[in-house]
């Protein structure tokens, strides 16, 4: 690659490459990708008319699963182990192939209701998703290396139920992702003295670019590096290894944040906006007594959604046989999340609906 810049390079419409420092690759970004005319695959809209309970529902309150067992009334969250677990602690030894030793993997439900998700639920009953995060991780932290929370949203993310849950994984091993971006953070923190993402938060949040939210505790951002079309990356503003070290108002803050974003994402393209989400945060277990100064707390949203709300990006040919490649620039990502509107657009259709009906009952001016 050349060092010096040509005039007339304009990333919206010339190729180049962009460095991943938590995985120590590179990204091709293709923005003039977006003009070709699509007659692909079109998906199926999100369902928007999700019954709030339905009796076949194994994940709502009083339910009996596949597996035989009933759920509780709950009318907060509600964890169980998983009925169908990836990660399966009895496995039997397989000799020679590693094979991790009592892994754990539970289903944590957000909300009693089928028909609500993360941004139409109330503040406080996000903190409480929050509150039961940290505590899964801090009672499974005691034990396995690793514990990844994520959330696979809608369909097309492959969520085989509508109904407002997470999954957490529990593990004795450092799987591939974050014992790459343990390498990576451990050697810029060696070579540049602070943790990356800490260095990288403060130089965001100066240049507002790729910003799209921010408060005074947490700021979510389209990443320098992302792959995917609105792909966002939600950090703290100070330095945080796990999720548990998070304080109360802190707590709060990040629900607020996330009903945010997550409003953002639903309004881009008037549906429930499919996803998979992640935190990170440094390793558990065994290594709880190490160095981890290196590590900050982050969270990875990542959404397929690229063109409108039937028209996703796809992982294929080039990005599966050379490299990860994305049709628009991250710039351009954050500043169409960063325009929309904060009211949810489902609560803007209830409130004009609303007005309608009264303006048919209001008497009529003599």
């Amino acid at each position: 690659m050349s060092g010096n810049k040509d005039d007339s390079f304009d990333p919206k419409e010339h190729q180049h490459l962009r460095y991943n420092p938590l995985r120590d690759t590179w990204v091709l970004v293709s923005a003039h990708r977006m003009k070709r005319p699509w007659a692909g695959q079109v998906e199926r809209p999100p369902e928007q008319q999700i019954p709030r309970y339905e009796p076949s529902n194994p994940l709502c309150p009083g339910n009996r699963r596949a597996s035989g067992q009933v759920n509780s009334d709950y009318n907060s969250t509600f964890v169980f182990d998983n009925d169908f677990p990836a990660l399966q602690p009895d496995a039997p030894d397989p000799g020679e192939v590693f094979n991790p030793s009592a892994p754990l993997s539970k289903v944590m439900c957000f909300h009693p209701w089928s028909d609500v998700t993360l941004p139409l639920m109330k503040n406080q009953e996000v903190v409480e998703v929050i509150d039961k995060w940290a505590e899964l991780v801090e009672e499974l932290g005691s034990t396995y290396r690793w514990v990844q929370i994520f959330e696979n949203k809608g369909a097309m993310m492959g969520c085989s139920n509508p109904h407002p849950h997470c999954q957490v994984w529990a593990s004795d091993f450092l799987p591939n992702e974050p014992a790459l971006s343990d390498r990576c953070q451990r050697a810029f923190h060696q070579k540049h003295g602070e943790p990356l993402l800490l260095q990288y938060a403060r130089e965001e949040a100066a240049k507002e670019e790729r910003l799209v939210l921010q408060s005074s505790d947490w700021l979510v951002l389209v990443p320098y590096w992302a792959t995917w079309p609105y792909q966002t990356l939600l950090l703290p503003r100070r330095h945080i290894l796990r999720i548990t070290e998070l304080t109360a108002e802190e707590r709060k803050g990040l629900a607020d944040i996330m009903k945010r974003l997550l409003t953002k994402y639903d309004n881009l393209f008037e549906v429930s906006f499919p996803y998979s989400m992640g935190w990170h945060g440094a390793p558990t277990g065994p290594l709880l007594k190490e160095d981890h100064s290196h590590w900050q707390l982050h969270a990875h949203y990542y959404p397929p959604l690229l063109r409108s709300a039937t028209v996703k990006k796809f992982m294929v040919g080039y990005e599966l046989l050379a490299q990860e490649q994305r049709d628009l620039t991250p710039e351009q990502a954050a500043e169409k999340l960063r325009n929309l509107p904060e009211e949810h657009y489902r609560t803007r259709e209830k409130q004009v609906e609303g007005d309608e009906a009264n303006s048919r009952l209001a008497p009529l001016d003599d």
